[in-house]
């Protein structure tokens, strides 16, 4: 039966605006077969969708039923209707009338708002990050096709943006599809090709049981399509479940003594053979949070908090009209990276989906201290300055070191969804500083060469010649990684004997808030399209720059934090590293070493042809935290009264 709904009229007020946000549901029987969109603050609603409904037996009724939506509570009921498929005629076009008594109901049940429990309206939230597609059929004459995915999820749906000219698109884009539990489990996938001026043409589908995935925890998935039409990979999450579901409750989820124990014993170091990219194990216990900002008419929130950890990603249940939320959720992850960052994000639910920021912390994973229950003081998006509020979290992590010192030196796993870089002046000028800064330790050591060699201090200049002559007569190669693990020794010893290495830690200003305001100015200001298209070429070549220094900046900061001892883990590693070093190289020749090194170089491809060339210095410094991201991982005090203030009724 195609229907199409077209509006409603002088429909009964359910707000204390003296309005209503009507919706309308069609049921057969206890099934759920189309909702449609919510027109907000209308009693005289227009909505003209155009929808199928398929009939399996004729002489079941189809029940509609129209709602006000209340955003935290109960829907409020304002009328139904029943149509009885077999009176009506086949093949034809007719209209139905909610108000002709043949076919409407009235309710006239009022409910009020404030004596009703705050519960969603949905069961779970759906996570999906579209990430790529391998082996896609060509639709195209030039053997090609302009691939894009579609997602459907009962009435949910989510189109994902097309990739030109390939049969291997990397799309990386996140949605998220509402659950509810009068819908089907089954997520339909179907991946299309976009003809421009025509009909596009479907590349394949496939059907997922979203029940047999295990909920409040992420899963990587190659989808395979139909008939051999190729595979699209996704990471998938069910999660947002509500406060009291035994999936992540911390009343409901019992972790004894001995789960843990068998936790441990799974990452003991006689089972580091055993899968490598599984390294650990992390628990945390999102509990509540205090005094958050105000995001709503009232003075109130709806807060939820969203963790993430590499690609995973989960949430808790929303708890709505509060500023003091208790989720009482327990979330697990598997850890890949140990040097990976833990972001704990607090936002605000709006109508319609969307979300308003109110804090956000990263907290390092070599940080966490068995079960420390800890409250952590809220930042603003750049991690830079503090918000109002502050989330307790208790965690726990464990690991096994020797999958985590081979991780370190490999490549580090590429995050699908961020923000995108864009050049700002702001960002321009403080790389520029922070190169200069490293630069300016350069120019100090040349100015203490010339004046050793210009003979400005007899004592400084003789030592110096001495102990240039005793080192290259005495030099052996084993000395350069004694001389690098000489330097970690003695900042070791300075750090234990003053406690703290480094100087006391600077504000980091942060001027990117101003440069953004000048650019939304600026763009606000600009009249021609050719002109920003113009500047845009500008602007790509300054973002080359500006990412240039950046880079430059972050790696030498890197390097003087290694020798810090800023992540006593990461010391401690090329401590012991250094020591095997250079008592291989006391031993053994150094051609030996040569034909070692060169003979895995040439064969490493014909080992493992799936090998990825890396750099493994290079991959172990992109552990090292630069001075920005110090800051960025600093810990906040919580406001004095955070913590001992009372539950707020």
């Amino acid at each position: 039966m195609e229907v199409i709904l077209k509006e409603g009229r002088d429909l009964v007020i359910r707000d204390s605006c003296g309005t209503s946000d009507p919706y309308v549901k069609f049921k057969i029987g206890n099934r759920q077969v189309y909702k449609s969109r919510t027109i907000f603050k209308n009693l005289n609603p227009k909505w003209e969708e155009k929808f199928t409904i398929p009939i399996e037996d004729p002489f079941r009724p189809i029940s509609l039923r129209v709602y006000d939506y209340d955003r935290g509570l109960n829907d409020d009921p304002m009328g139904g209707a029943e149509i009885d498929p077999s009176s009506l005629e086949l093949d034809n076009t007719f209209s139905v009338y909610p108000d002709d008594p043949a076919y409407f109901k009235k309710q006239n049940k009022q409910s009020d708002a404030k004596d009703k429990k705050k519960t969603q309206t949905w069961s779970a939230i759906v996570t999906i990050v579209l990430v790529e597609g391998k082996g896609l059929m060509a639709m195209d004459d030039n053997g090609y096709s302009d691939p894009y995915v579609k997602f459907r999820l009962g009435n949910e749906r989510y189109k994902s943006k097309y990739k030109s000219k390939t049969l291997k698109p990397r799309w990386l884009e996140r949605f998220d599809l509402l659950m509810y539990d009068d819908q089907t489990s089954t997520l339909e996938i179907s991946v299309w090709d976009h003809d421009i001026g025509g009909k596009d043409d479907i590349m394949g589908r496939a059907d997922l049981d979203l029940s047999e995935l295990a909920p409040e925890q992420t899963h990587r998935i190659w989808v395979e399509l139909e008939d051999g039409a190729g595979e699209i990979s996704c990471y998938i999450s069910i999660t947002g479940l509500a406060a009291d579901h035994e999936a992540s409750s911390i009343e409901h989820q019992k972790f004894t003594p001995e789960d843990r124990e068998a936790i441990v014993k799974k990452y003991s170091l006689k089972n580091s053979a055993r899968n490598m990219n599984d390294v650990g194990w992390l628990r945390v216990k999102v509990i509540k949070a205090q005094g958050l900002a105000s995001a709503d008419i009232g003075g109130k929130s709806d807060p939820f908090c969203v963790l993430e950890l590499g690609n995973d990603r989960v949430q808790t249940h929303t708890e709505y009209k509060t500023l003091d939320p208790e989720w009482g959720k327990v979330f697990h992850f598997t850890i890949r990276d140990i040097h990976a960052n833990l972001e704990v994000q607090v936002f605000d639910e709006d109508r319609d989906r969307k979300v308003e920021y109110l804090g956000k912390v990263a907290i390092p994973l070599l940080r966490i201290k068995r079960k420390e229950r800890k409250w952590y003081g809220l930042k603003d998006r750049k991690l830079m300055h503090s918000v109002k509020g502050a989330v307790q979290l208790e965690m726990d992590v464990v690991f096994n070191h020797l999958k985590a010192a081979i991780r370190t030196v490999n490549p580090k796993e590429e995050k699908f969804v961020g923000a995108d870089v864009k050049f700002k002046l702001a960002i321009m000028k403080k790389n520029i500083a922070r190169v200069s800064k490293l630069a300016e330790a350069g120019v100090e050591g040349g100015l203490m060469l010339k004046s050793i060699l210009a003979w400005e201090s007899y004592p400084k200049s003789i030592g110096a010649l001495i102990g240039f002559l005793v080192g290259v007569y005495s030099f052996e190669l084993y000395m350069v990684p004694l001389s690098l693990l000489l330097v970690f020794l003695i900042n070791l010893v300075v750090v234990h004997i003053v406690g703290n290495l480094m100087k006391e830690e600077e504000e980091y200003v942060d001027e990117e808030d101003d440069e953004d305001e000048d650019d939304d100015k600026n763009e606000k200001g600009e009249e021609k399209k050719s002109f920003k298209e113009k500047l845009q070429e500008i602007q790509d070549i300054c973002l080359q720059v500006q990412e240039g220094l950046g880079m430059v900046a972050t790696m030498g900061e890197r390097v003087k934090n290694t020798f810090n001892w800023t992540v006593p883990w990461l010391a401690w590693l090329a401590m012991t590293a250094l020591t095997i070093g250079t008592v291989v190289l006391y031993y053994v020749p150094i051609r030996y070493l040569l034909l070692a090194w060169g003979l895995n170089k040439f064969t490493k491809k014909l080992r493992k042809p799936n090998a990825i060339d890396n750099n493994e210095l290079l991959d172990y410094l992109s552990r090292v935290p630069s001075d920005k991201e110090l800051m960025m991982y600093r810990e906040l005090r919580p406001d004095a009264n955070i913590g001992t203030m009372k539950k707020r009724k």
